[in-house]
């Protein structure tokens, strides 16, 4: 307010957002690691002559897609980033104050108080990133993914012969022919029970989402082979029927342990409405048939 005319200050900027944005070129969450707390900045004080102050810097934290945030107390999703530029506020910044000039009144000339702006906003948010693959692999533990991933891809992903011995997702990069690639995920192996949360669970659910084609692996010594794969895609299914939906391909792997007449014997037992093929990842039987098969799966018209 002026020392002789009438109230005059102007409002207080609101508080920067801290907003989280999709970048199609970033692949991990592993920047933001060492990065707990992210702060935007304040606004700034109104001043004389109904001059509003500045609102604070909106921060960004860019995240790849697929990234889902989530309350830290309570786990609701609040939301997931899909697309490339997409923006989604995080944390509102405050409001900022109001200069005494709104609180003038014919009975009330010169006010000389205004309203505060709001306290900071804080909160603890969780960022989750499920995996961008074209392939995921499904399994029970030992049934040879992360094998094949090595095999397929430069990834090197821990290999030993213990149930979870893979216990967050791997992703390979595949040469195809012609110069050409997809992406694989191994994740972690499935269990029956998975839906409900037993062994990794939803851990292990939540990264298969967003593969494009699914591809079953069954060991040859198996017990049976029909009820081990119904088990799979019955947990997927139970976790979200959307994965019936999914394409498919089985591998009935470590199959250089069998002859052509025990693939005939078990080709019989396999289930009928998807597409299977033999494979042994140590001895690179039937790879490339394989990746044939995947490839097409992947580009075949809508």
């Amino acid at each position: 307010m002026t020392s002789k005319g009438g109230p005059d200050g102007g409002d207080g900027g609101r508080g920067g957002h801290v907003i989280v944005r999709g970048n199609a070129q970033m692949w991990t969450l592993l920047p933001l690691k060492y990065q707990k707390h992210v702060k935007a900045s304040s606004g700034l004080n109104g001043s004389g002559q109904e001059k509003s102050g500045a609102d604070g810097e909106d921060k960004y934290i860019d995240v790849p897609l697929g990234t889902v945030a989530k309350d830290e107390e309570t786990g609701e999703i609040l939301f997931e980033i899909t697309d490339d530029g997409q923006l989604q506020t995080l944390v509102k910044g405050g409001r900022g104050g109001q200069g005494n000039v709104h609180f003038k009144s014919p009975t009330f000339q010169t006010p000389r108080f205004a309203q505060p702006g709001e306290e900071p906003v804080e909160g603890w948010f969780i960022l989750e990133l499920k995996v961008l693959a074209d392939v995921g692999l499904v399994g029970f533990p030992n049934a040879g993914k992360s094998t094949l991933l090595s095999v397929v891809s430069k990834a090197k992903p821990e290999i030993a012969n213990y149930p979870f011995t893979t216990l967050v997702p791997n992703l390979g990069i595949v040469d195809y022919r012609g110069y050409k690639s997809f992406v694989m995920a191994d994740i972690p192996g499935i269990i029956e029970g998975a839906a409900e949360g037993k062994g990794l669970g939803h851990r292990f659910l939540r990264h298969i989402e967003r593969n494009a084609l699914l591809l079953f692996m069954i060991p040859a010594d198996a017990d049976d082979y029909e009820k081990e794969y119904n088990i799979l895609l019955g947990e997927l299914v139970k976790y979200n029927p959307e994965l019936a939906d999914k394409d498919r391909i089985l591998a009935v792997t470590k199959s250089d342990m069998i002859d052509e007449d025990l693939q005939a014997e078990i080709a019989v037992q396999l289930p009928k409405d998807i597409p299977h093929v033999f494979i042994s990842s140590v001895a690179n039987f039937n790879i490339m048939q394989l990746k044939d098969m995947i490839w097409e799966k992947l580009n075949a018209p809508v």
